[in-house]
């Protein structure tokens, strides 16, 4: 990373944590995140599989401490908070690599789109953020082709209209196994439309890895292990 780059995002993490006068997770004086709420965040993998049948490997439940966290992150600019949600994403990628018995050629940790409007808002695209965090790399194959609506409040097959055809992605050289890498996700409409704009374009998609997942849909069924 180039020195200026380096700075520039030392100073923005230093800026946020002088700001940060509480706790993420249970609003504690004094701290960016209390020892009590760093334990919510290791992680617990669990398996998981989409209404397309994709299996995810979440690293979190998207509930409590965990839940704070992620929101302080993306809608209140926390970026000190992806180092702690990093590390988790990381155990969960770590024991999905493990599962695929992918070999010497790890596969491609592709990350879901951020909209322009949310990158925008942010300055950075939380689900590339979390992947190098984590201490891996990204590739950003896919990309939006359309806006779609807010997915909250939205059920199972609202959701997958709302993304149906949302996505493309390059097309592969070679015939590359891939996992795709969302921070959050509730029914999985986002990781299938997701994976079928990668096999339309040539690649393997094996599964993919969320930070945390809200398992309460009947869409989206979970398999704890």
């Amino acid at each position: 990373m180039p020195f200026a780059e380096s700075w520039s995002s030392l100073v923005d993490e230093l800026a946020a944590f002088a700001l940060s006068g509480c706790c993420a997770g249970c609003d504690l004086l004094g701290t960016l995140l209390c020892d009590e709420c760093g334990q919510a965040l290791i992680a617990a993998p669990m398996r998981q599989k989409t209404p397309g049948g994709l299996p995810v490997t979440a690293a979190l439940v998207y509930r409590a401490v965990t839940a704070r966290c992620i929101r302080r992150l993306k809608e209140e600019g926390e970026t000190l908070l992806s180092r702690p949600l990093g590390t988790a994403l990381g155990t969960a990628l770590e024991a999905a690599i493990a599962d695929g018995a992918y070999g010497a050629e790890r596969p491609l940790l592709v990350p879901v789109p951020t909209s322009t409007a949310a990158f925008r808002r942010r300055g950075y695209r939380v689900p590339e953020l979390l992947i190098r965090r984590a201490g891996f790399a990204s590739s950003r194959l896919l990309a939006s082709v359309r806006s779609t609506a807010d997915q909250r409040g939205l059920g199972a097959l609202e959701r997958g209209r709302n993304v149906s055809g949302s996505m493309r992605a390059r097309h592969a050289r070679d015939a590359r196994e891939v996992l795709v890498i969302d921070d959050v996700v509730t029914t999985g409409a986002t990781l299938d439309e997701a994976a079928r704009a990668l096999t339309t374009a040539g690649f393997r998609v094996r599964g993919a890895v969320a930070l945390a997942a809200t398992p309460r849909h009947s869409g989206f069924q979970a398999n704890a292990s």
